[in-house]
């Protein structure tokens, strides 16, 4: 029996990684104003003050991911991150959704900088397609983000050279006349996550950022005094971190996520194979260092894996000794208890290495009754099934699971309500502003806020695409709304895919097609053949014969009641598409796409 410890409550921590983003709806062309008094902004009168500050979201506040804000303050213009939402229910067969910038289109002259916080794709992942359409202009970011999007820059051959600058801890960088940043660090679960102070003519704002407090092995936090060195600065408007907002209590310490691995690992009879984000670096050379303690050899699973560990070690945030990481094609040399293999899939995706591993499909790995798997994550939402059918498989094959509902080891990258509560009465600011999640997620951030002091007035509850105007000392929503519509990367294009599209995908993969194939006679208008019907989604033909036998006396029908002899074909296909799809929907109570085809012989 391993003695372990468990976690105090069932409770799962929502972390948010590059790769594994959850998502959710609305934003393909509609805008639903948030009613500001609803909000706790009270407008100000007047409109389009000169003097004040524009803050703008583009992203990441109606979704987790695709995150972006904007900063405007006359003529010049700062972007805070630039990142990708992951596809969701209802958008089909989209790789990523990344925010739309034509805000921007006109004003690209006026863009002075874009900070990047850290190297998770949802704040980085848009770069790729953003930058030429925002004039490429100068990015400042830390070492480990700069060489992550550089990596990534490298599959898109045709983007624009970047302009990198590396910032260091309390760095101080002037973008412009009315712009200039300083950068402190916080905790997250990848390496190099930066703080940012915006000091702007109207004041200080700080962004957060990612970010947790980090624990000692006494469970004592860690850095509070950088976060107290902020706050003497004088903060107008804090941006603060929602996606962990919901959570009671404080975070798990990474060090009571260390020492359950490693007692894991010393039970594992054989191979050990860990599920993990390949993000959480910082969690990756612990285990690392665990397993050299162990005599144990590291394999590497999945492309982001290998490529994440190896700029780690170029940049020096990960140190194995030399041989400890080993090829997936040298493993038959070791022993099984000597292998311990960190891998992607953890989300249960599809064409990860740990999905091929269950399915057997992976070229070198077989799953063997004295396996451990150890799911070091959370279930990002939406995942949940897809993560029961793996742990399943695994299972049925021999494997032994553990995950972070029954023993701690995982630990979030974001802050839960305890922590958010020590930054907010650490930096003293006069207006909150809820950041990352969607409303109800900041909602609870703003009552977090609200039950330490902070003013419920002063607290601003936006959605993406409403613009903010901040003085030194208030704010006022406008009644201005900027674009913020889903644009989609599918393939090779982006943004070709819109919004009837989408509609289209939906209803092919609700409701299914009927493709209805009629050929006449071009001078008597009259039937030549019965007509073809192609059925996909919808109903199986061969069991349905009555079906299509009602479909063709419809059509027949249908001709037979256009008395005249030349028929305009786009007029046909209009009757039989509404006609036929009332029929469909009388017999079926269903409405598939129905694509009628017209041929004149």
């Amino acid at each position: 029996m391993i003695k372990l410890n468990k976690p105090a409550s069932p409770a799962n921590h929502a972390d948010l990684p590059a790769e594994a983003s959850p998502t959710r709806r609305t934003r393909m062309g509609e805008h639903a104003k948030a009613d500001p008094s609803a909000e706790g902004a009270k407008p100000k009168a007047g409109s389009g003050n000169k003097d004040a500050l524009r803050f703008i979201p583009l992203g990441g506040f109606e979704e987790v991911g695709r995150n972006c804000a904007v900063f405007e303050y006359k003529d010049e213009i700062v972007i805070l991150d630039v990142g990708l939402q992951f596809p969701e229910e209802e958008t089909p067969g989209i790789d990523f959704i990344i925010p739309n910038v034509s805000y921007l289109k006109d004003k690209v002259k006026n863009i002075k900088a874009i900070v990047l916080t850290h190297g998770h794709y949802d704040h980085i992942g848009a770069i790729p397609y953003l930058m030429e359409k925002l004039g490429n202009p100068p990015i400042y970011c830390t070492e480990l983000t700069k060489a992550i999007v550089l990596k990534r820059q490298e599959e898109f051959i045709n983007a624009p050279k970047l302009q990198i600058h590396v910032v260091k801890n309390w760095d101080e960088i002037k973008f412009g006349e009315h712009f200039s940043a300083q950068f402190f660090g916080v905790e997250h679960n990848i390496p190099d996550t930066t703080g940012v102070i915006l000091k702007t003519p109207v004041g200080n704002l700080v962004h957060f950022a990612d970010f947790k407090i980090g624990y000692d092995e006494a469970g004592n936090p860690e850095k509070l005094d950088e976060f107290e060195k902020v706050g003497k600065q004088g903060i107008l408007a804090l941006l603060l971190d929602s996606t962990n907002a919901e959570e009671e209590g404080r975070s798990l310490s990474e060090r009571v996520v260390e020492k359950n691995l490693e007692i894991l690992f010393k039970a594992a009879p054989g191979r050990i194979v860990v599920a993990i984000f390949a993000s959480l670096l910082t969690r990756i050379a612990e285990i690392i260092k665990i397993a050299e303690r162990m005599g144990k050899k590291i394999i590497l699973g999945g492309r982001t894996m290998i490529s994440n560990v190896q700029i780690s070690q170029n940049l020096g945030y990960i140190k194995p000794k030399t041989g400890t990481i080993v090829p997936v094609e040298e493993m038959h040399k070791y022993k099984d208890d000597k292998i311990l293999m960190l891998t992607t899939g953890a989300q249960g995706e599809p064409n990860a290495s740990l999905m091929r591993i269950a399915n057997g499909e992976h070229r070198q790995v077989r799953v063997k009754n004295t396996d451990t798997f150890i799911f070091s994550s959370s279930a990002i939402p939406g995942n949940e099934r897809s993560i029961q059918v793996l742990k399943d498989n695994l299972c049925r094959q021999g494997g032994k699971v553990y995950h972070s509902r029954i023993v701690d080891i995982h630990s979030s990258g974001h802050a839960p309500q305890e922590e958010l509560k020590t930054v907010i009465k650490l930096i003293k600011p006069k207006f909150l502003i809820p950041v990352h999640g969607y409303f109800f997620m900041r909602a609870t951030n703003s009552e977090v806020g609200q039950s330490v002091g902070i003013k419920k007035e002063n607290c601003i509850l936006i959605d993406n695409g409403q613009v903010v105007e901040m003085t030194k000392d208030s704010y006022k929503v406008t009644n201005e709304i900027v674009d913020t519509f889903y644009i989609m990367v599918d393939g090779l294009g982006v943004g070709d895919v819109g919004e009837v599209v989408m509609r289209d995908r939906l209803a092919l993969a609700e409701e299914g097609m009927l493709v209805i194939i009629t050929t006449l006679s071009r001078q008597t208008g009259q039937l030549l053949k019965n007509p073809d019907i192609i059925s996909r989604g919808f109903i199986y033909l061969k069991d349905n014969q009555h079906v299509l036998d009602d479909i063709r006396r419809k059509i027949r029908s249908i001709l037979g009641n256009i008395k005249q002899k030349e028929v305009d074909g786009d007029y046909l296909k209009t009757i039989l598409r509404d006609q036929i799809g009332q029929l469909l929907y009388t017999k079926t109570k269903r409405r598939p796409m129905i694509l009628p085809v017209v041929i004149e012989v």
